[in-house]
């Protein structure tokens, strides 16, 4: 059942929702999609009515924005902190998914008033580009962020790689192609990490071992094992057989997509969500509540 909560639109600086429990909450959530583009409203009731003021944008392709995920500014979501912590939020938080959990990890590193994150099928470092930016291209290979008006060192795509899927129009595994280009450009991964050592966030990982889109389970250890390197705190909640889109209890089935292959099963991606609820909600939350 939960809270009751109250919703409203925003319309700026971005597009989004803001989901609040009736009678206010400690803590203060920004929910982010990947690369779909939409705004997480099902996710931020979710948060809600478990007490939290949950607020959902649309971080690219609104109007203003970037069409593509293309040098996003960072301050997209340091803005977004701006109105949670306006609307007396004690506690900070990012939820994000795939090239949300990349903007929410780079964004903690850079924002100290960001208390936690969850980062589900995480990336350990900075890619390119996904489609276009603001000149509507999407070649050469850029940054998918910037930081004060600079682009952050990024790992681009080879363009040699081919699916091995045969076909046309089968939906397509696209991991291999980030496995390819992480061995073609090593020499650009060091500066691309994340360094989630300097964040002082409290820091939750979510992965599935079967992820077809890219390899955020070895992703995911890596940035762990940078936490813990420096000392860090960090949880992993990992299932070798959930894909890329983990879900959540209470959020519907994710329809498969005739494009791209997300790995895992329903039933997989969905214990791997109901494993790790618990530890998002106490990651999320304010102490006190």
């Amino acid at each position: 059942m939960g809270v009751d909560v109250v919703e409203r639109e925003v319309t700026d600086p971005w597009e989004g929702v803001l989901v609040a429990p009736r009678r206010g909450g400690g803590a203060g959530v920004l929910v982010l999609a990947g690369s779909s583009g939409r705004v997480e409203r099902e996710r931020a009731r979710l948060l809600a009515r478990e007490g939290m003021t949950a607020l959902a944008i649309r971080w690219f392709g609104g109007p203003g924005q970037p069409p593509g995920i293309c040098e996003v500014p960072l301050e997209t979501f340091t803005a977004a902190v701006d109105l949670l912590r306006a609307r007396g939020a004690a506690r900070i938080g990012i939820l994000g998914a795939s090239k949300g959990a990349e903007a929410a990890l780079l964004t903690a590193v850079r924002e100290p008033r960001v208390d936690a994150v969850v980062a589900l099928s995480p990336t350990s470092r900075v890619w390119c580009n996904v489609g276009p930016g603001r000149d509507g291209a999407h070649r050469p290979y850029r940054s998918s962020w910037t930081w004060r008006g600079r682009p952050l060192p990024f790992v681009p795509l080879d363009d040699s790689w081919t699916p091995a899927e045969s076909g046309g129009g089968s939906p397509v595994a696209v991991r291999g192609w980030y496995e390819l280009s992480e061995r073609t450009f090593a020499e650009l991964l060091p500066p691309a990490e994340i360094p989630v050592d300097r964040a002082r966030a409290d820091l939750l990982l979510v992965a599935g071992g079967d992820d077809a889109m890219w390899p955020s389970l070895p992703w995911a250890e890596r940035l762990a094992e940078r936490r813990r390197a420096a000392g860090a705190g960090v949880r992993l909640i990992a299932h070798s057989g959930a894909g890329h889109r983990p879900r959540l209890p209470g959020e519907r089935p994710t329809p498969a997509s005739p494009r791209f292959r997300h790995g895992g099963t329903p039933e997989a991606d969905a214990l791997l969500g109901t494993t790790a609820w618990p530890h998002i909600l106490g990651t999320l939350r304010a102490p006190e509540d």
